[in-house]
């Protein structure tokens, strides 16, 4: 996240990539929702009412312990980043805004958006040999159809290696007769 110059913008887009979540969830995470001990965030009623738990990047956490410090939120609901008035959360939108200005100070030329960092977040998980099972339960996809759309963005072929690469034993003989 080098394009944030603000900790709360870093934290916010920091946590949607890191962890998955969609600009809304990221918008209305409560503080008790962040598990330092365990290492989860728990997302309550994400898209389609679901409740689920993902993952909390130790990168993500230092970046979130230094928002705390600088902005110490404090609202009755437990809201993590407060909107411009503190009255509620802040918006979806206030997120959007805060991505679309860091993306604006990079050299980012592609077409992107918030809910980018969730399909890298998903594209990075393929790459590193997470299962689609654990990215739907992450993702908190009801139906594995709705996570097996990541699998085209992914290069899940890197680092495979042809069966015979394992076979150190097994011996290939070809006969000059036959081509």
């Amino acid at each position: 996240m080098t394009g944030c110059d603000n900790i709360k913008h870093k934290a916010m887009l920091m946590l949607a990539y890191s962890s998955g979540l969609r600009v809304s969830e990221v918008a209305a995470l409560k503080i008790q929702q962040i598990d330092s001990k365990t290492m989860r965030v728990f997302v309550e009623c994400g898209k389609g009412g679901k409740d689920r738990f993902t993952l909390l990047s130790e990168a993500c956490l230092h970046v979130l312990r230094e928002y705390w410090k600088v902005y110490r939120p404090q609202h009755p609901e437990g809201w993590l980043f407060l909107g411009t008035y503190k009255v509620t959360h802040i918006t979806s939108a206030g997120i959007k805004d805060a991505f679309n200005r860091a993306v604006n100070r990079t050299n980012i030329t592609k077409d992107v958006s918030v809910h980018t960092l969730r399909h890298s977040f998903t594209t990075h998980l393929l790459e590193d040999g997470a299962t689609l099972l654990q990215i739907k339960e992450l993702l908190g996809h009801s139906n594995i159809q709705s996570t097996t759309i990541y699998l085209h963005l992914a290069n899940v072929i890197s680092g495979v290696k042809s069966p015979l690469d394992h076979s150190p034993t097994m011996t290939i003989t070809l006969d000059a007769s036959h081509g």
